[in-house]
């Protein structure tokens, strides 16, 4: 069985901000995997969309990625970091895709491993 990756809200709107091609590495790190997002991420995803901006475009690029290659998740948790930590503390998630430093710092805790930005637009892993 593929492994399972959660997807949190600032790594769908890396493309645009970072100019990380997210699935293309995922693609490259793993081989093989299910990425999944909580629906939390999706309706943050949605409503920065709204902002304008930048920022509201990488959220609007990052939705649709959400909404076409992944399976989304019902959580308990409504606030997207407590979501994606929930999928990864049930064991839901093998990985969590994220660069806030402290939703790594929680998956880890959670003994799952973290995939994050490493250098200008490449992702590696981090084992707990």
């Amino acid at each position: 069985m593929a492994p399972t990756v959660a997807v949190d809200t600032n790594a769908f709107m890396m493309p645009v901000e970072l100019d990380v091609r997210l699935f293309d590495e995922l693609n490259r790190l793993l081989d093989g995997y299910e990425p999944v997002t909580p629906q939390a991420v999706v309706e943050e995803l949605r409503k920065l969309s709204g902002k304008g901006g930048n920022e509201g475009i990488a959220a609007s690029v990052g939705h649709d990625l959400a909404t076409e290659r992944c399976l989304i998740l019902d959580t308990d948790a409504t606030y997207a970091d407590d979501a994606v930590v929930e999928l990864a503390r049930e064991g839901t998630a093998d990985y969590v895709v994220t660069n806030d430093q402290p939703l790594q710092q929680r998956a880890l805790d959670a003994s799952v491993a973290v995939i994050g930005l490493r250098g200008k637009n490449k992702l590696a892993i981090t084992q707990p």
